[in-house]
């Protein structure tokens, strides 16, 4: 006798019953063998019924004829049929047109030599419902009975979810989840694939590798939504650009990449030069106007590369040198690059080093006051000698520092070492002010005000002997930001002071905006020009209408010394008075002074 196939299909109904519903199925095969008519109502019981409507995935049983015999509750949800309307009648109501002549000849071959097909084996399924929509189904066959009367039971589960869920593991795998755009994986795929082509073909390529200028700021000022949001416009901005001309990722952080195929030096300078254009237009976000800009580096095949790797580490030693060249720059790959890069990663790693075993030094040079030549403070500079590259000057070391993420640990030497060296003179009976410089990196960090306070605390530094100085373009990238760690600095008792006075882009309005107590002219005020002397006491006289003091760095000639006399500027810095000096030869100098 045949088992009956709905047999693990609930445990609710008693071993009796399935076997009753397997002896009527027999009985009713055998009846159907001999031509009578087989009406599935005729045979099946509620309780039988309430089985099969009890499985999870649907269940068809299909005649030789091709006619669905009985369909459960689950195949009537899934094909969108009344039970009146389904069985009865031909298969075919259940298949898309250009499937019907297919399905038949299969159905022949299955009933010819009947076997067991488990789920997944069935390719792409596709049913046609009710209402016109298809859906997505795996389907498992068994049979029952003999092989001219038996019957076949299919076992139908909708994967219209499953589907779903590969499509975004799929996409997930192959696709940045924030922009939409390929991510590095896929990324890397399509350029082997493109460079197959181009090897093929003798096509060039060209890789262009995008790094945000100002994303940190923005997103450390602003928050991540805004970092986001960010990263969201450059994508719109790049497909909306390129459109359908190249391959679009984004790499990771605020990197992006563009591969053109069959693109030549002057055509990727072209689209270089438009992807610049698209992002020199400020970002709006919440009423305010970002400006964030982006570095370019450029490789090309055959010209430059002849592999992927290569190709994308050469468009990346090339982003690199457009930062190092200001910013907001498309540079092409050059040979030279490739030692360049060399010797930043030596310099890195030699910075790392020196960290770590204290092999970098504060040098000091006094600040003077004008009128009486009295020494009355000094600005800490970082000096820098290794044992293998010998001195490093702060030009070299500091952008390395702020590509390698050192910067901020660089600034947190540079703070206690001066702290511990204002301790030092305090106990020596010799105090001076010294002001410190804090890069745009320190002054976006949220525990800044706290590591001041500590780093007072743990050299016992009376916070008026420790200045720190700030550019405008450093303080003003977030204003709002910038005016509140101030302001908490300033209430800590220490000095702030405005430094590179005059460079920006909005001096004058912020000197009453921000809490300063000095501000620093820089050298460019002291050139000769026929205007100098006017524009230097204009300046003097505004800031001391601010109840503001002037210190002038970069006095080198005795004219400019008697201009700073003439114009009533206090304090001076430079070469013409004493360069940079270690803190031991700045305490003799003073003692013989």
């Amino acid at each position: 006798m045949a088992q009956c196939p709905f047999s693990s299909l609930t445990e609710s109904v008693s071993t009796a019953e399935l076997v009753e519903c397997q002896t009527r199925l027999t009985q009713a095969l055998s009846a159907w063998d001999k031509g009578e008519s087989l009406k599935p109502r005729s045979w099946l019981t509620s309780r039988e019924r309430d089985a099969l409507d009890a499985a999870p995935d649907g269940i068809l049983l299909v005649g030789h004829d091709g006619c669905i015999v009985a369909a459960n509750a689950a195949m009537l949800a899934i094909s969108g049929y009344e039970r009146s309307e389904l069985e009865g009648q031909s298969l075919d109501i259940l298949l898309t047109d250009d499937l019907r002549a297919t399905h038949a000849h299969y159905l022949r071959s299955y009933f010819s030599g009947p076997s067991r097909r488990p789920m997944g084996l069935g390719g792409a399924l596709w049913l046609q419902r009710k209402q016109g929509s298809r859906v997505p189904v795996d389907i498992a066959l068994g049979h029952f009975g003999n092989e001219r009367s038996g019957m076949a039971v299919a076992f139908v589960r909708d994967v219209t979810e499953i589907n779903q869920m590969q499509q975004r593991l799929k996409f997930q795998a192959s696709r940045d989840t924030l922009t939409g755009l390929n991510n590095r994986w896929h990324f890397t795929q399509e350029l082997q694939e493109q460079l197959k082509i181009a090897q093929a073909t003798g096509d060039s390529l060209a890789v262009l590798q995008l790094d945000l200028d100002n994303f940190k700021a923005i997103n450390d000022g602003y928050g991540h939504a805004a970092g986001d949001q960010l990263l969201r416009e450059v994508s719109r901005r790049l497909k909306s650009q390129l459109r359908s001309e190249g391959i679009l990722a984004r790499l990771g952080g605020d990197e992006f990449v563009v591969l053109l195929a069959g693109e030549h030096a002057e055509r990727a300078r072209f689209w270089a030069d438009q992807i610049l254009s698209a992002f020199a237009m400020p970002f709006k976000h919440d009423g305010l106007a970002l400006d964030f800009g982006t570095s370019i580096g450029i490789a090309l095949y055959p010209d430059n590369a002849q592999t992927g790797d290569d190709l994308m580490r050469f468009a990346d030693m090339a982003m690199y040198s457009a930062k190092a060249q200001g910013r907001g720059h498309a540079v092409f790959f050059e040979a030279r690059m490739g030692k360049e890069m060399a010797e930043r990663v030596l310099l890195a790693e030699r910075l790392r080093m020196a960290l770590s075993y204290g092999g970098l030094q504060l040098h000091y040079q006094p600040q003077v006051d004008v009128k009486s030549a009295r020494v009355v403070g000094v600005e800490a500079l970082l000096r820098w000698h290794d044992p293998v590259l010998g001195n490093v000057s702060p030009a070299r070391f500091i952008p390395v520092a702020e590509a390698s993420g050192q910067i901020v640990a660089l600034g947190n030497y540079v703070l206690d070492a001066a702290c511990k060296q204002i301790d030092i003179w305090l106990k020596c009976g010799t105090p001076l002010r010294v002001a410190v410089n804090l890069s745009a990196y320190q002054l976006r960090q949220v525990n800044l005000v706290d590591q001041v306070r500590s780093c007072l605390q743990k050299h016992q530094v009376p916070p008026q002997w420790l200045e720190l100085e700030v550019t405008e373009s450093q303080a003003m990238i977030n204003p709002d930001q910038g005016r509140q760690v101030l302001e908490d600095l300033a209430q800590l008792g220490v000095t702030i002071a405005l430094d590179d006075f005059g460079t920006g882009h909005s001096s004058l309005a912020y000197l009453q905006y921000l809490p300063l107590q000095r501000v620093k002219l820089g050298r460019e005020f002291l050139f000769p020009s026929p205007s100098r002397d006017r524009l230097m006491g204009g300046i003097v006289q505004m800031v001391h209408a601010l109840d503001l003091e002037v210190v002038a760095e970069g006095v080198e000639q005795p004219d400019q010394l008697q201009l700073l006399r003439d114009v009533g500027c206090e304090f001076f810095q430079g070469w013409l008075h004493s360069q940079a000096m270690p803190a031991e030869q700045i305490q003799s100098w003073l003692a013989a002074a």
